[in-house]
C-alpha cells in the first residue's frame, strides 16, 4: 500500500448480523448476552457438528429481487449512505468495494434461489453499486476470510491516489451449504460455540451478515460527523499452506508493523486490538504470539475485544464488522465485556477484559488472516461523533 492520506474518514456505518439489524442493535448484542449459534436448517440434518450464527428471520428483508448476501449487503449499505447523510450526487459518483468469500454460492447448492439463468457468484458490488445509483468504480474482493479486510485497504488507497472522495465499503457473507461443510470436514467446527482463546475450544462457528462503511476523503468529509479515521493498513502473505498459518508468523507480524508505521503509530499507542480470534487452536495460539512480536510487554495491558464470540466467524465480512465494532468503541469511549473464556488457554495470555473498560487510547488494531496465507492489519483512529 502507499502512504496513507490522514483523511480517510469514516463518515457512516451500516451492520445486519445475528444481533439484529441496525448499528444500534449491533453494539447493544455487544454490551448484552450474546445469542447461541443454531443449527443451520437442511444441512444439520446431514452433518450434526453444523452450527451458525443466523440472521433473524425477516430482519433484513429489503424485497430486493436479488441473493441473500447481496440483500444483506443493501441492508448495511442504505445504513451507512443513511448515516452517512449522502446526497443523490455523492452517491452517484461513490465507489463501492465489497469483500465476500463465498459471494452467493448458496445459489450453487441449493440454500437460496438462483436468478434466472447463469449469473457469476461474486458479483455482490456491482449489484449494491447498481441498486443505488452509484456509478464510480465497482469492486468485488474474494480472498477468502481476509476478503473485507483488504477491501477497506483498497478504499484507502482509491481516496489516497484521488481515484474516489468517497467509497462505500466493506463485507457481506450469507450461509452456504458448500464452505459449513466443508470446515467439518476439516474438523475445523466447533459443535457448540465460537469461543476464541478458550483452552477447550475446538474450532470456529460460521456467521452471516453484512457490515458496511462509508468512508470519505478529507475534502469531502470537512463539515460532516465523522467516527474517525482508517490511518494504516498492511498485507502479507505466508504462501505456506493452502489452510494452515505458518507456524513462524512473520508475515502477519509484518502486516501489522505496516499498518502502525502508515498510522505513525507505536506499540504505545494502541488502545484496544480486535483480533482475528477464530476458536481454531493454530489460529489463536499464533495470533497470541504475533501481538506479543508487535505490542512487546505491553501485550497483557491492551485489552483485546474477542468480536467473534458474539457474531461468529463472518468470514468475508469479518474485517468489516471489526472496523464498525472499533468505530462504535471510539464513539462511546470504552470496549464491552468480553464473553469470557470458561478457562483461558494459558498458550493465549491475552488480556479479555471480563467488564467495560474505558477506551483509553484511540487507535485500535484489527488484524484478518484468510486460507492462503492472506493477512491483513488495520488501525482506526477515533475522532468525535
Amino acid at each position: 500500500m502507499g502512504t496513507t492520506d490522514p483523511g480517510v474518514h469514516v463518515t457512516g456505518l451500516g451492520a445486519v448480523s445475528c444481533l439484529g439489524a441496525g448499528t444500534g442493535a449491533f453494539w447493544t448484542g455487544l454490551t448484552s448476552t450474546a445469542p447461541r449459534p443454531a443449527p443451520v436448517a437442511g444441512l444439520t440434518e446431514r452433518v450434526p457438528d453444523v452450527l451458525a450464527y443466523q440472521v433473524p428471520e425477516g430482519a433484513a428483508d429489503t424485497g430486493d429481487p436479488y441473493g441473500r448476501a447481496t440483500r444483506l449487503a443493501l441492508h448495511a449499505a442504505r445504513q451507512a449512505v443513511a448515516d452517512a447523510g449522502l446526497s443523490d450526487d455523492e452517491i452517484a459518483g461513490m465507489a463501492v468495494v465489497l469483500g465476500t468469500a463465498g459471494g452467493e454460492s448458496g445459489e450453487r447448492d441449493g440454500v437460496t434461489t438462483p436468478p434466472a439463468g447463469w449469473a457469476p457468484v461474486f458479483r455482490l458490488a456491482s449489484e449494491v453499486g447498481g441498486e443505488l445509483g452509484a456509478f464510480g468504480t465497482n469492486i468485488n474482493v474474494s480472498n477468502a476470510c481476509a476478503a473485507s479486510g483488504y477491501a477497506l485497504s483498497v478504499a484507502m488507497d482509491l481516496i489516497d491516489c484521488g481515484e474516489a472522495d468517497t467509497v462505500l465499503v466493506g463485507g457481506a457473507e450469507a450461509l452456504g451449504w458448500a464452505p459449513l461443510a466443508g470446515f467439518s470436514r476439516l474438523g475445523a467446527n466447533d459443535p457448540e460455540l465460537c469461543r476464541p482463546f478458550d483452552a477447550d475450544r475446538r474450532g470456529t462457528v460460521f456467521g452471516e451478515g453484512a457490515a458496511m462503511l462509508v468512508v470519505r476523503s478529507a475534502r469531502a468529509a470537512a463539515g460532516r460527523p465523522s467516527y474517525g479515521r482508517l490511518s494504516g493498513g498492511g498485507w502479507s502473505c505466508d504462501a505456506h499452506h493452502l489452510t494452515a498459518p505458518d507456524p513462524a508468523g512473520d508475515q502477519p507480524v509484518r502486516a501489522a508493523r505496516e499498518a502502525l508505521r502508515e498510522a505513525a503509530s507505536g506499540p504505545e499507542d494502541i488502545g484496544c486490538v480486535v483480533p482475528h480470534g477464530t476458536g481454531t487452536a493454530h489460529n489463536d495460539v499464533l495470533e497470541t504470539r504475533v501481538l506479543r512480536e508487535v505490542l512487546g510487554d505491553r501485550l497483557e495491558r491492551v485489552p483485546l475485544f474477542s468480536l467473534k464470540a458474539f457474531i461468529g466467524h463472518t468470514a468475508g465480512a469479518a474485517a468489516a464488522f471489526a472496523v464498525v465494532a472499533a468505530a462504535l468503541m471510539a464513539r462511546h469511549g470504552r470496549i464491552p465485556a468480553n464473553i469470557a473464556p470458561r478457562r483461558q488457554d494459558p498458550e493465549c495470555p491475552v488480556w479479555l477484559p471480563r467488564e467495560p473498560v474505558p477506551l483509553r487510547r484511540r487507535r485500535i488494531l484489527l488484524n484478518a488472516y484468510a486460507f492462503g496465507g492472506s493477512n491483513v492489519s488495520l488501525v482506526f483512529e477515533g475522532g468525535t461523533r
